[in-house]
């Protein structure tokens, strides 16, 4: 793994999905509840993260963006894929037209 932020961040929900007590963590709470609650949440955060953009103020879509890479790295976690499963994706994708890549998956 690498030092990334979202490496990091990634690795201590990781951790917490292991061995915390959902009464005192929120992440191993919302990892309890699986992958639907997950899901929901991070949907909810991705609505108030296109609120926060066209409210105009940057340093509240920086905000909503912090949790909304966090909600979809918990939703990773439940769903048991890693970042480095979607870095390989996204690698896949690298010089590849936009409109090609979304071709191709129809």
């Amino acid at each position: 793994m690498s030092d990334h932020p979202v490496d990091r961040l990634f690795a201590t929900i990781a951790a917490r999905k292991a061995a915390a007590d959902p009464s005192a963590s929120y992440t191993a709470k919302l990892l309890s509840e699986g992958v639907e609650k997950c899901a929901r949440k991070f949907g909810e955060e991705a609505v108030e993260t296109v609120l926060a953009a066209v409210s105009g103020s940057k340093e509240h879509l920086a905000a909503e963006s912090a949790d909304v890479l966090y909600h979809l790295l918990v939703l990773w976690a439940a769903s048991g894929i890693t970042p480095d499963e979607v870095y390989a994706a996204l690698k896949k994708r690298e010089g590849v037209s936009g409109l090609t890549e979304k071709a191709s998956r129809k």
